[in-house]
């Protein structure tokens, strides 16, 4: 049976192993998550709230190994793993409580004599495909949702991070669920595309690149019409206008741009600065990423190593092609070690970028932060639109009306004023263009795990 290999991204040593699975090992998860989506179907909304609050309590008592598990996985300082566990514990709460509200009948004022309202019916199995960037929160924006909203899960993890699909796995066996009802499977591409287009499968989660995407919507078209959620990355641009509080401005997008090694979807990839504050903002900016540290990511450092080996390669050829067309790199601008260890990419501030240049227009997933000067709100709304990717953008403004006269034209599934690289569980995460489709988080994530279903009475 062949078999995945995590290696550490710091030591290069094996961080874990796991066998993969084969079609009779699938045939028989497949085939417990629907029996077990049966059992969960028929629970009140009530106890799979109870279900669900034991679950996350089983992973809470786990939260240091769970924390450990990440870093050593993909390398994020252990700060910041030990951040994405208390960030999981806040969605899957919020997501558990508001379900009796989001998921109860739609009565619909009827003549007399007869009843019409709106059910919302589970799906039946969802299949979850997280990413490895955020290995918990790109799990648990579907996992607690789909098992509240009382379907099953099967969770086909990042190869990069399957040790997190285990965590959910078993937190919900210690709480007494179904059995079956979450499961984790290690399997390869073509295992998973076997997944998506199963006609056993209710519907279909993803998180990860726009190529990734399309291959898990085709499998998926390919076998049966469920539907299917696909968050596809972003390339997210920010706007410092003439009235910005500089000072937050540079802490918040210089931290946007660099926090977990720049490997966020929604991490800051683009910079448009006001040219009365251009000068300012530029000499901050590299003041504050050339104190960063780098290092073991079980110390404190500022930044850990790039997940993946190829990373590194891909930023390094972005940031040269944008030298040679004649930008100018300020600080970092190449990968490196720490004491003869990792794959690291040092935090790199470049100026002197056009939309000419990949670095403005592709996704980076890396710590660098390409800076562009604009005369006027309306050039840098025209380039911060000018994207293939929607998901979320930026403005930095002391003038609530100057963020919603922008907000209003942005296109992107989240605007945010004064901050950024952030998810509020109350509002859905959701993008448009190359983006992808769907939503998690708030109340229409629960819809999206559900279908309708109309009652038509005559009494």
């Amino acid at each position: 049976m062949d078999r995945l290999v995590i290696d550490n991204p710091f030591t290069g040593e094996v961080a874990a192993e796991r066998p993969l699975a084969d079609d009779e090992m699938k045939d028989a998860v497949l085939d417990g998550a629907t029996a077990a989506s049966r059992v969960l179907r028929d629970m009140t909304v009530q106890e799979r709230q109870q279900l669900c609050r034991r679950a996350l309590d089983a992973m809470l008592a786990e939260r240091e190994t769970i924390a450990s598990d990440i870093t050593r996985m993909m390398g994020k300082p252990l700060r910041q793993s030990n951040n994405e566990v208390n960030a999981m514990e806040g969605r899957a709460r919020h997501m558990t409580e508001i379900a009796a509200d989001a998921l109860a009948d739609h009565i619909v004022d009827s003549p007399e004599g007869q009843e019409r309202r709106i059910e919302r019916v589970p799906i039946g199995v969802v299949l979850n495909m997280p990413a490895w960037n955020y290995p918990l929160l790109t799990c648990v924006n579907v996992v607690f949702p789909a098992v509240v909203a009382g379907n099953a899960v099967v969770l086909k993890h990042s190869s990069r991070s399957a040790l997190c699909g285990e965590h959910f796995a078993r937190a919900f066996d210690a709480a007494g669920a179904p059995e079956g009802a979450v499961t984790a499977l290690h399997c390869d591409h073509a295992m998973a595309a076997k997944l998506a287009a199963d006609r056993r499968v209710g519907y279909v989660a993803f998180t990860g690149s726009v190529g990734g995407g399309h291959a898990v919507y085709q499998a998926v078209a390919s076998g049966h019409f469920a539907d299917a959620g696909l968050e596809l990355g972003g390339k997210d641009g920010a706007y410092v206008a003439k009235d910005a509080d500089l000072a937050a401005a540079i802490d918040g997008l210089v931290d946007g741009a660099t926090y977990n090694a720049g490997q966020s979807c929604c991490a800051v990839e683009r910079v448009y600065v006001h040219a009365s504050r251009y000068d300012d903002f530029v000499a901050g900016a590299r003041e504050l990423m050339a104190k960063m540290s780098l290092g073991d990511p079980m110390s404190e450092v500022d930044m850990g190593p790039m997940a993946q080996p190829n990373a590194g390669d891909f930023i390094a050829g972005q940031v040269e092609a944008a030298k040679q067309a004649g930008a100018e790199v300020l600080v970092g601008g190449g990968q490196t070690q720490v004491d003869g260890k990792g794959r690291f990419f040092e935090p790199t501030l470049m100026v002197g970028v056009s939309h000419d240049h990949d670095i403005m227009r592709s996704e980076t997933f890396g710590p660098v932060l390409p800076v562009m000067k604009v005369q006027s709100d309306e050039e840098a709304l025209a380039l911060m639109n000018d994207s293939d990717l929607g998901l979320t953008g930026s403005v930095w403004t002391q003038d609530r009306d100057r963020a919603a006269t922008l907000a209003r034209q942005l296109e992107v599934g989240t605007v945010y004023m004064n901050r950024c690289d952030v998810l509020d569980p109350t509002l859905p995460w959701t993008g448009v263009k190359d983006t992808g489709k769907g939503s998690t988080l708030s109340h229409l994530g629960l819809l999206h795990l559900t279908r309708p279903r109309s009652w038509l009475f005559k009494l």
